[in-house]
């Protein structure tokens, strides 16, 4: 043992280094005032390159709701992509006490977001959060800030998204849709599924930009959306 103490340090050091190297960061902000409440949020992968987004929520909401509003926006799109090691930093003392543990919530609606991020926090192999200074966080929190109030003046690579409703709200969810055969969501399965492609080619181009933002699941036409599940789509009648 005492021949290779010297192999084993370094070896643990080795693992470290590779472990550190695969953690992506997540930072996030909340926003509420008179004007408008909003959210931003950075996520920055190994490499350091940042990937940044805006939200802004269509409902009345407190500071520490759109807090969480923030964070559950960044788990979301964390799960999304895959990533397995995540390091979340928030401004708000108070969420990340409640969780980790340090504090319990209280009110209701606390407790319901702080149960949808325990949730989420069970998507990752493993995942930390730590509370740091507002100063230590400004891009998340201008963005929050602008968010709130309105879109117009953010960047372009800014992937921005209106939230209609709080993201602890249950969803309904309706087992039977009849759809009539011919929609205008047919040109778009017929491509996805079968490759075929309408006759006008006016047509042609627009189902091919369409394509992209489309799947099909279980015979339906879903939309896909930043930080919400795939949207059903139906029929406009």
């Amino acid at each position: 043992m005492a021949e290779t103490t010297g192999i084993n340090e370094e070896s643990d050091s080795t693992i470290a280094q590779i472990i550190e190297t695969e953690e992506w960061k997540l930072f996030t902000d909340g926003a509420s005032s008179s004007d408008g409440s909003g959210a931003g949020l950075m996520l920055i992968n190994p490499e350091g390159q940042e990937f940044i987004y805006a939200l802004r929520f269509e409902f009345s909401i407190t500071y520490n709701e759109a807090e969480y509003e923030a964070l559950l926006a960044g788990l979301r799109i964390a799960k999304e992509m895959k990533i397995e090691h995540l390091q979340a930093f928030v401004d708000s003392q108070l969420i990340a006490n409640h969780v980790l543990s340090v504090f319990k919530a209280r009110q209701p609606t606390i407790q319901l977001y702080l149960s949808k991020v325990r949730e989420l926090v069970e998507s990752f192999r493993g995942f930390t959060i730590e509370h740091v200074q507002r100063c230590q966080n400004k891009k998340a929190d201008a963005l929050s800030k602008l968010a709130s109030i309105t879109f117009a003046y953010l960047a372009k690579e800014v992937l921005l998204e209106v939230l209609e409703k709080r993201s602890i709200k249950a969803q309904e969810v309706h087992d039977l849709i009849v759809e009539e055969e011919n929609t205008w969501m047919k040109p778009l399965k017929e491509y996805l599924e079968l490759g075929i492609l309408p006759e006008d080619k006016k047509e042609v181009r627009k189902v091919r930009i369409k394509a992209p933002s489309y799947k099909t699941m279980n015979g339906g036409l879903y939309r896909k959306s930043f930080l919400t599940p795939w949207l059903r789509c139906v029929d406009l009648n």
